[in-house]
């Protein structure tokens, strides 16, 4: 009878245990390189981090850690929030990627989301938004908007997801407007709003008249707004930075993304993939366009957003040549998915040297 009843303890206990973890809010972490501010890069995962919020209620609880630096400190961070109970760990900047797989080595059981990384692993995750098609979109309008026929654009590091993007923007641009030139300023470094600043004053002053950028402060939208030039702003709206100066803006929403993603984990259908949505999967958007845009401008960039979205238009269609004038992708070919992520070079109409 005292075996029986012991047993009986020890079933119950097992089963108020397995319950009380299952009520257990689901602990989800994100991993921030800058601060989440009121626009760019970082604040577009915050925003969806909110919306986790809003959708899951009590059945999660977020955490985030903004301005760390890429390497060593984030190793550290992403362990930290591993050892305190997060079992799905959004990292949000393309340096985490190393100390993502690091961790996720160490903690089998937490499920790790990389944002822009290529590499994956059982409990790792990869995930993207084809934001070259809003680079696309968006450097048509700059070329109808250029009457110096030059277009200033500002690149954190030359990898290719930054170099895709210049030339996605450059093959909109010169589709109509052949005499566009990009110059390109580097910085590297993903957020500096001084050294943004002053690159985008450097442009300027070689007779840019629309600067855009992939960094995420939105400095070149005020130094824009300041100069009476116009911008095109990167990662989220930025027009309340320069309501004169904004054209439009390629934008990321990971709203969706990171809800399917809390759902499989909480359904345990959670597996590792690589994503990569665009404007068909609503994971890549054109900001509002500014009073500045003539309407048939705007009508022609919204007819070509509904082409990307039905697949009869691609950013990367041929022809398309290099610098050197040299044919790298024949007429009505589009470029393979693996061509465009490793790609390291410019298209023709990029002025400047590829460091």
């Amino acid at each position: 009878m005292k075996k029986l009843f012991t047993m009986l303890c020890l079933t119950l206990g097992l089963g108020l245990s397995a319950f009380s973890y299952a009520d257990e809010p689901l602990k989800i972490g994100f991993v921030y390189v800058s601060s989440t501010g009121e626009a760019g890069w970082t604040h577009t995962h915050d925003q969806a981090r909110l919306n986790l919020e809003k959708v899951y209620g009590d059945k999660i609880k977020t955490t985030f850690i903004e301005n760390v630096a890429e390497g060593p400190d984030a190793e550290r961070v992403i362990t930290q929030l591993a050892q305190s109970g997060h079992k799905l760990i959004f990292t949000t900047s393309f340096g985490f990627m190393n100390p993502t797989l690091k961790v996720a080595k160490r903690f089998p059981d937490v499920k790790f989301e990389h944002a822009t990384g290529y590499k994956q692993a059982k409990n790792v995750g990869t995930y993207f938004d084809r934001i070259y098609e809003a680079r696309y979109l968006t450097g048509v309008v700059a070329g109808y908007m250029s009457k110096s026929n030059v277009i200033g654009y500002i690149g954190a590091f030359p990898i290719p997801e930054v170099v895709r993007g210049i030339n996605a923007f450059t093959l909109g641009a010169r589709s109509v407007n052949p005499d566009i030139k990009v110059k390109v300023v580097w910085v590297n470094t993903w957020f500096d709003p001084a050294k943004e600043r002053e690159a985008t004053n450097s442009l300027i002053d070689q007779k840019a008249d629309v600067i855009t950028f992939h960094t995420d402060s939105p400095a070149p939208v005020q130094a824009a707004e300041d100069a009476g030039v116009y911008a095109i702003a990167y990662h989220s709206d930025m027009s309340q930075y320069g309501p004169k100066a904004q054209l439009t803006a390629a934008i990321h929403d990971w709203n969706d993304y990171y809800a399917k993603v809390t759902q499989a984990v909480l359904d345990g259908t959670w597996k590792s993939e690589d994503v990569w949505g665009g404007i068909a999967a609503g994971m890549t958007k054109i900001g509002p366009f500014n009073a500045e845009v003539p309407k048939e401008v705007a009508d022609k960039v919204t007819a070509l957003k509904e082409q990307m979205m039905n697949g009869t238009l691609h950013a990367f269609t041929g022809p398309i040549k290099n610098q050197a004038g040299e044919v790298i992708l024949p007429e009505g070919e589009v470029m393979a998915d693996g061509d465009l992520l490793s790609m390291d070079y410019y298209v023709e109409g990029v002025d400047g040297k590829l460091k």
